[in-house]
């Protein structure tokens, strides 16, 4: 069957995926905590082996889309976790939903590094930004839509939005295996893959880009401070609003119909701020892209810490959208940037492992924060903040290290620019009229 331009497909795997993304996530969490039961340390419990098992299978896989096909990892990874959300709400356990996010963890890592690497080859590094973007804007429209059926599904019960997702997932690596193209790569060949010599040579080469180039050692830490913070808030913060806000009490509604509307309006937010990072943010300059990166993470620590903080819920809830916004936004610029110093022959392996250091932080930073969430809440969100806080020093690096260098880039340009020619010689004066043409007078005497 006759692929399709990897633009379209890009667009149409966004919308497919954030559809059935929302449907799943606008109620799994509600139905983590009001179907199954689970404390907050079961909660981080949960996130955790996620990461886990991502670490494990994050660079394999990322390895795996750099020898053999970007194409066929991504496929493989959506179908995967298609898969999963079927699992997690097949009988409402604790031990279903650990199966489940195992399988989601290796799905996940299929898709890691090899969707964006794939982008990026197929539509060129001048389009990547671009295309990050628009594909977030559509992934918001859909998400949107997802939304109201979340919630209408989920009044009927609070796993059925999760099973549609599940199967629009599958839908979508059906999708992708009939129109997905794969023009941009070039895979190792057949001979070279029956061995593990190539796939330790890509991982050294990885390894290699990585040692060399200090900015991605530095966005690699800043992928760990994320990683550290991270699973507390992502496992909490909707348990924060149900048991100690009681908001579906103050409200007087469902509380899934109350996320759905929180989600709403988090989307058209989203969706309005990337269409002015679309149109003034320059993705092909890395110091202003750098800059975004900084001040959206700063907005992010502020938030999360004004939510732990935040005495009454209207406060709360202001503390979560600027959070939010900032996180929801980031992301573009981020994966921008970080593709800009990747060579294309390891961009899966290098992005795997800036997927792989996030883990680690979840792993290491998950557990203690779920440790303090048993006593309080409020108190894992305010050390979640001070955890991604570092974050931001790293960046004012990386910041005015991109400041320098572009200083530096515009003297070279100065320099090797040749010199303006000098002005012509201004013309001899003329001769007095009647003497044109006529020989300078002899001296007297002669």
């Amino acid at each position: 069957m006759k692929k399709l331009d990897a633009f379209r497909v890009h667009l149409w795997y966004s919308g497919l995926g954030s559809f059935g993304g929302t449907l799943v996530w606008t109620a799994m969490m509600v139905y983590q905590v009001q179907i199954v039961g689970l404390t907050p340390l079961q909660l981080v419990l949960v996130g955790t082996t996620m990461e886990v098992t991502a670490f494990l299978f994050e660079i394999p896989t990322g390895i795996v889309a750099d020898v053999y096909s970007r194409r066929l990892s991504t496929i493989i990874g959506v179908f995967l976790i298609g898969v999963a959300y079927l699992v997690e709400v097949s009988v409402p356990t604790f031990a279903a939903l650990i199966i489940g996010n195992i399988i989601w963890s290796i799905g996940y890592t299929f898709t890691s590094g090899a969707y964006q690497a794939w982008l990026v080859d197929e539509v060129g590094q001048e389009r990547a930004g671009a295309a990050f973007i628009r594909g977030g804007q559509v992934g918001r429209i859909a998400g949107l839509l997802g939304i109201p059926t979340a919630v209408a599904l989920g009044t009927i019960y609070l796993g059925l939005p999760v099973i549609v997702g599940g199967l629009i997932h599958i839908v979508a690596a059906v999708y992708l295996l009939l129109f997905m193209p794969e023009t941009g790569f070039t895979p190792t060949p057949a001979p070279d893959r029956n061995t593990f010599q190539k796939m330790g040579d890509t991982f050294s080469a990885g390894l290699k880009v990585i040692r060399g180039r200090p900015k991605l050692m530095s966005i690699l830490a800043v992928g760990l401070f994320f990683g550290l913070f991270s699973e507390a808030w992502d496992r909490l913060w909707q348990a924060h609003l149900i048991r100690n806000f009681n908001i579906a009490g103050v409200f007087g509604l469902p509380t899934i119909w109350i996320f759905g509307i929180m989600d709403a309006i988090l989307m058209v937010i989203g969706f309005t701020g990337l269409e002015i990072m679309r149109r003034r943010l320059d993705t092909n300059n890395p110091v202003k892209l750098t800059r975004a990166v900084f001040w959206l993470t700063a907005v992010m620590v502020v938030g999360i810490i004004a939510y732990g903080l935040s005495p009454v819920l209207g406060v709360a809830l202001i503390a979560w959208l600027g959070f939010m916004i900032a996180r929801d936004l980031i992301g573009a610029p981020l994966d921008t940037w970080t593709n800009q110093h990747i060579d294309s022959n390891v961009r899966a392996t290098v992005l795997s492992m800036r997927s792989q250091t996030d883990a680690i932080g979840q792993i290491v930073g998950g557990p203690p924060l779920g440790l303090i969430g048993q006593q309080s809440v409020r108190l894992a969100f305010i050390a979640s903040g001070a955890v991604l806080s570092p974050a931001l020093l790293i960046l004012n690096w990386v910041r005015e290290r991109e400041k320098r260098g572009a200083l530096i880039a515009e003297a070279e340009v100065v320099e090797v620019t040749p010199p303006p020619p000098p002005p012509l010689s201004s013309p001899p004066p003329p001769s007095p009229p009647g003497n044109r043409g006529a020989p300078p007078p002899r001296p007297p005497g002669k």
